[in-house]
């Protein structure tokens, strides 16, 4: 008979949960229980031999069309790979990167004599590749990559070229020792003229794992973290490449050096190439959640065997997770990870969706970018956050290796940085929000503009992302009141996490308007309310995840765990408000009394799902063998296997 925990999982598993059971049987084999390998020889190997054992369970398929071999699943390509943090994060990169950055641009941005010459050797470790985006002076700002890619009309050929020193190509997983060919992003330059970046396949190796002719290859050396994944440098010099080589869906040179493109604006055709790629954001922000429910599943774990004092009159020691300190510490924590995960299924099946069509909606695809950049974000901020807090959660055992919390620390940490700054992609969140309505705001009197703010914006800000009637419903109960009951109404949760994104977004917008009015310049006017405009940001990245965390509820088909649920819900809800009390207070959304009551209302929260702590735990679904922590009791937590030096 199925439990609690077992339907929360169901619920929590979303869409693909078959997948999601699949890879966890799949993992619970000793090839991959977690380890620590400080030393980088050994950790690559085994990452590449997991690899292998993957590749050999078609562990691939499903990121690729069924006419190149694969099954044509995108959401469950995302959801796979996303699992691999559970075990060992350099495995989920080195699989990210294989598979779905390499082999994502292979297939998204080539044609059908790129799909035949290299998918299915890349899905099969044939061929190992590597992704070339980034450079020493240019990472978030892609179009400014100063890597070039020259053709030459005498031989028809590419020339790919590093100009300068900040063009080296940097950071860049499987560089440094197991990539044979690289997906280059390059600007184009035909006939004198740079047609924008663009991406080109260029071998990089011989099978020997000798630097090719022009190429040269280093090693980034010691990280912070990720340890099996063979970061490097390529530098270029003017290295020869046959036109065929030019990943041509959306562009193409013709022999005698003409430039052909169906998009003629050159923003539109970049945005729209690298917008096939969101893929490979939307994973890494569900891998960092996944490392993050694992932390908080050992140090919950602990948490219900560790005692520490002893009560009043009594002999008997007290269990550490019984102190509401200690319940404040983690329990929000979890409630965010729940949140974030149903926010996470709703953007993986809008993603699958999407790219499952042939001719996608150009503002549909927009939305996706801005809610795969924010949840990114969200994410990986969480894991950072969420890993810290169980580490010190553990005390003095929570810094062993061999209780795994440091290892899942270091590996998350770039998380944050890479595939996009945090901020930076919090910023194109707000642009997104913005430039919805911006031409409109342009000259408005007044009258005109607060007309507009009641309107527009609004329309704006309630666009629900999950089930319009349920949320609406639900919506529709709020009691706006000052009585502490109120606050565990969702419709009065709702309704203050959308007034908080309205005010926000309507507030920087005018503020935009004022400074257009005044003719400043572009950027000074922007920079002096960037801070507002992330402000916005992240207050509409809070309202999504809450709904989608609402609707997921909606979902359950169990009583007590929907109820349990409900629970969880709560403490995600005020706990976001107490964060940010100051500003609910400022714009008299909250009175002094009301925000001691959100404080109380998270205590009261944090009481009644002291019991559950462990059913929560188990509804995140991680099998007992990739807790690998010595210091839980039990079967399964044996210790992290520890590789010497």
């Amino acid at each position: 008979m199925a439990t609690t925990a077992d339907h929360l999982r169901t619920t929590l598993d979303g869409r693909w949960r078959e997948v999601r059971e699949r890879v966890r049987g799949e993992l619970d084999d000793e090839r991959f229980a977690p380890h620590y390998t400080p030393n980088t020889a050994i950790a690559r190997t085994k990452a590449l031999e997991q690899m292998r054992i993957l590749a050999d369970l078609g562990y691939a398929a499903n990121g690729f069309a069924v006419s190149h071999g694969g099954t044509g699943d995108a959401g469950g390509a995302v959801t796979s790979i996303e699992m691999l943090a559970m075990s060992d994060l350099s495995l989920m990169v080195k699989a990210g990167v294989q598979w779905g950055l390499f082999g994502g641009a292979i297939e998204n941005l080539g044609t059908e004599r790129h799909h035949q010459a290299y998918v299915k050797p890349l899905i099969d470790l044939d061929l190992l590749g590597c992704f070339a985006m980034t450079e020493t002076g240019h990472g978030s700002d892609v179009q400014e990559l100063e890597t070039t890619a020259t053709y030459d009309v005498d031989s028809g050929e590419f020339v790919i070229n590093s100009p300068t020193p900040s063009s080296r190509k940097d950071y860049i997983g499987g560089a440094a020792q197991h990539a044979t060919v690289a997906a280059v992003f390059a600007q184009l330059i035909t006939g004198g003229e740079s047609q924008g970046v663009h991406c080109f396949v260029v071998p990089i190796r011989d099978e020997a794992g000798n630097d090719l002719p022009g190429v040269t290859t280093s090693d980034c050396g010691l990280k912070g973290g990720l340890p099996g994944v063979d970061n490097g440098r390529i530098v270029f010099d003017n290295v020869r490449i046959p036109r065929e080589n030019l990943l041509n869906r959306y562009a193409d040179v013709t022999e005698d050096g003409t430039y052909t493109s169906a998009i003629e604006n050159s923003n539109r055709r970049f945005f729209t190439m690298v917008g096939t790629l969101v893929r490979g954001r939307v994973t890494v922000g569900g891998s960092a959640a996944a490392a993050a429910r694992v932390a908080l599943a050992i140090a919950g774990r602990y948490a219900l065997q560790r005692r520490q004092f002893s009560a009043p009159k009594s002999d008997d020691e007290v269990l550490i997770m019984d102190y509401l300190v200690h319940q404040k510490r983690l329990l929000p924590l979890i409630a965010r990870s729940y949140a974030l995960q149903f926010a996470q299924n709703e953007l993986v099946a809008t993603m699958h969706d999407i790219q499952s069509t042939e001719n996608p909606d150009p503002q549909e695809q927009r939305e996706l970018e801005g809610r795969a950049a924010g949840l990114k974000a969200a994410n990986t901020w969480h894991a950072t956050r969420a890993i810290q807090e169980a580490r010190e959660a553990c005390g003095g055992a929570g810094y062993l290796a061999e209780n795994r919390l440091t290892a899942l620390k270091a590996d998350t940490d770039v998380f944050t940085t890479f595939e996009g700054d945090n901020h930076v992609l919090t910023q194109l969140v707000a642009k997104e929000l913005l430039t919805s309505y911006a031409e409109e705001v342009r000259g408005m009197s007044p009258v005109d503009w607060m007309r507009f703010a009641a309107t527009t914006v609004s329309d704006v800000v309630k666009k629900r992302t999950a089930s319009q009637q349920i949320l609406q419903t639900i919506f529709d109960t709020r009691q706006d009141n000052e009585e502490d009951g109120s606050l565990f109404n969702r419709g009065t949760q709702m309704k203050m996490f959308e007034d908080r994104e309205e005010y926000l977004l309507a507030t920087a917008a005018r503020r935009l308007q004022g400074a257009q009015k005044r003719e400043e310049d572009p950027f000074d006017a922007f920079n002096f309310v960037q801070d507002h405009v992330l402000k916005a940001a992240q207050a509409h990245i809070e309202r999504i995840i809450l709904e989608a965390f609402v609707s997921g509820i909606e979902t359950c088909t169990d009583e007590p765990a929907k109820e349990l649920l409900g629970e969880v819900c709560d403490l995600y809800a005020l706990s976001v408000i107490e964060e940010d009390k100051a500003w609910f207070m400022e714009h008299r959304h909250l009175s002094v009394e009301r925000a001691k009551a959100v404080t109380r209302g998270i205590n009261e929260r944090c009481r009644t799902l002291r019991p559950h702590v462990a059913t929560l735990i188990d509804g995140f679904g991680i099998p007992e063998s990739l807790l690998g922590s010595a210091m839980l009791d039990g079967p399964g937590t044996d210790a992290v296997r520890l590789h010497d030096n």
